[in-house]
């Protein structure tokens, strides 16, 4: 899959104060995305490279690496995405998420795990769309 001549691609999701916008840049073959919410920064981001799944199959899986940096807790969602983002693309992907909300309910935390979850697969079906 080539993302060559693609445009970015900008997508926002919200649920009561959880507002998300991820942000998808094509880089060649590769892609870079950002997710962010609430008091955006940068804290955690992960590289994903596709591989053979060692399942039986021949299924595409992804080896991915992640950089969290000191007190945030990001890491899961940036592997979790950034794998998804490689294995159904066959291609490089980074990931860098920042998200933060003063006082995140459970409740709130669980919206913005299911909305990253949807933008990544609308992002997923606008990038193989013919």
């Amino acid at each position: 899959m080539s993302m060559t001549g693609k445009e970015p691609m900008i997508l926002t999701a919200q649920r009561g104060r959880v507002a998300l916008r991820m942000t998808c840049v094509p880089m060649g073959r590769d892609l870079a995305v950002t997710l962010c919410g609430g008091d955006a920064h940068i804290g955690a981001v992960a590289v994903s490279q596709p591989r053979p799944s060692h399942e039986a199959g021949g299924a595409v899986s992804a080896t991915t690496s992640v950089i969290a940096l000191l007190g945030h807790k990001e890491d899961d969602l940036a592997r979790t995405l950034a794998g998804r983002f490689a294995a159904r693309l066959d291609a490089v992907v980074s990931v860098a998420c920042g998200i933060h909300l003063d006082a995140i309910r459970a409740v709130e935390l669980k919206d913005v795990l299911e909305m990253a979850e949807e933008l990544t697969g609308e992002a997923i079906s606008r990038i193989t769309a013919p």
